[in-house]
């Protein structure tokens, strides 16, 4: 078992926790913007626009951006963790496992900074 400080927690348990509670987040969220879409018979662009410009919208869309950078860190982790190792990349492994933690942070950086400028028009 690999302990770490990428480890969004350094708890499995913990772990396991945020990766059910954003699942949930991320349910509702789906739920809620499907039933925008069956619930709203003339849907335009301006009745988009006004749905996804109000505050609680853009809080909610913000924790569901939250959620899945959180769901997908722990993901990605648990994947490198276990498949980028020295038993598969002999001495290599470390260098092999940063660079891929590291591209997945600027990957998951991106997202949430894109998503956050979207939402709140920064």
């Amino acid at each position: 078992m690999v302990t770490s400080a990428t480890s969004l927690t350094r708890s499995g348990l913990s772990d396991y926790i945020i990766q059910r509670v954003s699942a949930v987040i991320l349910a509702l969220y789906a739920i809620w913007i499907t039933g925008f879409l069956l619930l709203t018979p003339d849907l335009d662009y301006a009745s988009w626009v006004d749905f996804h410009g109000g505050t609680v919208m853009r809080l909610f869309s913000t924790l569901a951006v939250l959620a899945v950078a959180a769901h997908a860190w722990i993901g990605m982790w648990t994947v490198g963790t276990d498949y980028i190792r020295g038993h598969y990349f002999g001495q290599r492994a470390t260098v092999f496992r940063s660079i891929y933690m590291a591209v997945c942070v600027g990957a998951l950086f991106i997202f949430v900074a894109w998503s956050l400028q979207l939402f709140w028009r920064l």
